[in-house]
């Protein structure tokens, strides 16, 4: 039987996105071993295969043995490994590439706090760095990854557009984050600007389905493994929140996408507009669909600093990526269905 994961590469094959452009082209993947760049980089392996496009695929990670336990299945995907930890200025591609998606980031909340310089200077050195790669290797296209996380506490009262920035408090440590994305994107556009590179950014609602990493601890997470585990889901917040997602596969998609028909120095929101609710409301579906009865929602709050972000109430439009043509398939019922059927293939 097909995993679900291969069924998703499936359906992404025969969606809207047309992957003929890609043909011959050299990708260069940051964050290979993250779950988004990791994602890519297992779709355009299994499209080239598929489809016979002729790429090749660079994926930057900071450790080749996990890369190649995470890639043990494709090794006969024309992949190699480019090892380096980004924000240290040895970057230096030994070949042209053509597409660039930058998704290396810091991504813990406990690290964002703990390491709140480390978090900032790997947001702009390391992004430096790569802007300076797809510049000197005249790259056709770039997308940075970004994130939902710069619009802060947003002020409008209906839904999200990218040109709708709100408040980041710059009293809060937790904020390198935010704050590392927003001027991120602000040195991309700079680059397109003083270099005429091509580069857009992808402004990421919280991506999750098959394909997420052994380990993996986000509330998504946490979330799935209590309901198959007959356990309760325990927030440690009240979980009043705000959660704006989009199904792996989709998101893979729009940044795809964007490589083809985004418009340089602009950014885009990636998110299902009707996967959005309360972080609570989110774990009360999960609980009502995937638990066992009498496992209930529980609230337990804890005295030490977790690191989440701030409770924000926003609702992510994303109707400037549909324009390009992009549709998000999968809903959050659908997306949780996955996923669960993705963790109990890994059990």
């Amino acid at each position: 039987m097909q995993s679900i994961l291969m069924q998703d590469f499936e359906e992404l094959l025969h969606s809207e996105l047309d992957l003929e452009p890609f043909r011959g082209k050299i990708f260069f993947v940051t964050g290979a071993t993250g779950l988004v760049g990791s994602l890519v980089l297992r779709f355009l392996a299994y499209a080239n295969e598929q489809l016979d496009l002729d790429l090749k695929l660079l994926a930057l990670v900071r450790n080749k043995e996990k890369a190649q336990r995470l890639y043990a299945k494709y090794k006969t995907a024309p992949l190699k490994f480019v090892v380096t930890e980004l924000g240290h200025s040895d970057l230096h591609l030994s070949e042209k590439v053509d597409y660039v998606i930058h998704a290396a980031a810091v991504t813990g909340s406990k690290q964002m706090i703990a390491d709140p310089v480390g978090t900032i200077r790997t947001a702009l050195w390391g992004t430096d760095e790569v802007l300076q790669e797809a510049v000197r290797n005249n790259a056709e296209a770039m997308v940075y990854l970004s994130s939902m996380e710069v619009y802060g506490q947003p002020v409008v009262t209906g839904q999200t557009t990218e040109k709708d920035l709100g408040y980041v408090d710059l009293t809060n440590i937790r904020s390198s984050y935010p704050e590392g994305k927003r001027m991120s994107e602000l040195m991309c556009n700079s680059y397109a600007e003083q270099y005429g590179l091509r580069v857009m950014s992808a402004r990421l609602a919280q991506v999750f389905g098959a394909g997420v990493l052994p380990g993996e601890n986000r509330v998504f997470a946490q979330f799935a493994r209590s309901a198959m585990n007959g356990e309760n889901i325990v927030l440690h917040t009240t979980g009043q929140s705000e959660g704006n997602y989009v199904y792996a596969t989709d998101a893979i998609k729009a940044i795809l996408i964007l490589l083809q028909k985004g418009e340089t120095r602009q950014a885009y929101n990636v998110a299902n507009e009707d996967s959005h609710m309360t972080i609570k409301a989110m774990a009360e579906m999960v609980m009502d669909n995937f638990g066992i009865s009498g496992a209930q929602v529980v609230i337990d709050i804890p005295k030490e600093n977790m690191g989440y972000a701030p409770d924000v109430k926003m609702w992510l439009s994303s109707q400037k990526l549909q324009q390009l043509g992009w549709r998000p398939t999968v809903n959050l019922k659908d997306s949780y269905a996955r996923l669960i059927q993705w963790l109990q293939e890994k059990k």
